[in-house]
């Protein structure tokens, strides 16, 4: 029996008492289908890791996924990130993948993903241990009427992650995330640095040319999100499945999960699991991990990741789960 299995199974107890049963079970973990407000007080305190998710955003327009309005989002999100705050370890992350919007008609930018950040740092608790850019290359241009037919602003292709903790220094190693050395750094190497002061203060010392296996990754991300063939793409095309209209790229959730956890039993949860990408990188991971999502042909849809079967017929249809006791 795989060693994770008692972590995972030992919490299902806390959601059977409030209703729950798991949607769908994996060698690794949950899926679960409701409120992320109701399944969230089902889940002890300081019992996760890592609590990893992309929200809706506030856009301008109405998406088929449900979005609040920018006016409302800092209330709005606010008895999420109190309660997230309470079941992380106290060297717990809370990562938030969330892009900006557009105020409607006009061509200036709503500032409503800063002030959430604010808002969960002086009103909730969290420390922003650092922020992070998502920079998608393949970004189509938009909004068009500003970027392609008035000409007035360029293509928004970055969005911002807060990672968030419950302590000054969350549990963490660069190590685990580094990147392949430049061609240049290669030669480098080879050649050796010239040693001494340089016009920005830095010193220069010998052990700028250490071989450390790689290079320490940047905050700006730059992750084409342009996968269209994988097993879930490939699987709903096949089965005439509507696929979710807003995943981020595997390796998005990756980073973060080798960057913030290094163990089985490091419990990564998803409040906003969508089509269960952050469970899927988790999975493949070796992690436990739980992923809670309202509408049920999302959740239906995200089996293909995991190679369990699916009935077209839920994942096709929308369907918003009620919060418990309504």
């Amino acid at each position: 029996m795989n060693d994770t299995l008692p972590k995972v199974l030992g919490l299902r107890h806390q959601f059977v008492e409030r209703g729950y049963t798991p949607y769908y079970s994996t060698k690794f973990g949950d899926a679960y289908l409701g409120d992320s407000r109701d399944l969230l007080l089902a889940l002890p305190d300081k019992s996760a890791s890592l609590v990893l998710t992309s929200p809706p955003f506030a856009l301008r327009k109405k998406k088929s996924y449900g979005n609040p309005d920018a006016e409302q989002y800092v209330e709005w999100f606010r008895p999420f990130a109190r309660r997230v705050l309470e079941v992380l370890k106290d060297d717990g992350s809370f990562v938030l993948e969330i892009g900006g919007a557009w105020m409607p008609g006009h061509p200036t930018r709503s500032i409503y993903h800063y002030e959430l950040l604010i808002d969960l740092v002086r009103t909730v608790g969290f420390h922003l241990a650092q922020e992070f850019f998502w920079f998608n290359p393949a970004k189509m241009p938009g909004p068009a009427q500003w970027v392609t037919i008035e000409r007035i602003r360029c293509t928004d292709a970055v969005n911002t992650i807060w990672w968030l903790s419950k302590a000054e220094r969350p549990k963490a190693s660069n190590r685990r995330v580094l990147q392949p050395y430049s061609e240049s750094m290669k030669r480098l190497f080879k050649k050796g640095y010239n040693e001494g002061p340089r016009p920005s203060g830095h010193i220069v010392s010998y052990k700028w040319g250490a071989d450390h296996g790689g290079a320490i990754p940047k905050n700006l991300l730059a992750i084409s999100n342009t996968a269209s063939n994988d097993i879930y793409q490939r699987s709903c095309r096949e089965a005439d499945v509507p696929l979710h209209p807003a995943r981020f790229p595997h390796k998005l959730p990756e980073f973060f999960v080798d960057f913030l956890t290094d163990s089985p039993d490091d419990l990564i949860v998803d409040i906003f699991a969508g089509s269960n990408v952050t469970g899927a990188v988790a999975e493949e991971a070796q992690r436990s991990w739980l992923a809670f999502e309202m509408r049920q042909d999302f959740l239906e849809g995200s089996k293909y990741r995991f190679g369990l079967t699916v009935n077209p017929m839920l994942a096709g249809a929308p369907a918003v789960a009620e919060k418990a006791g309504e």
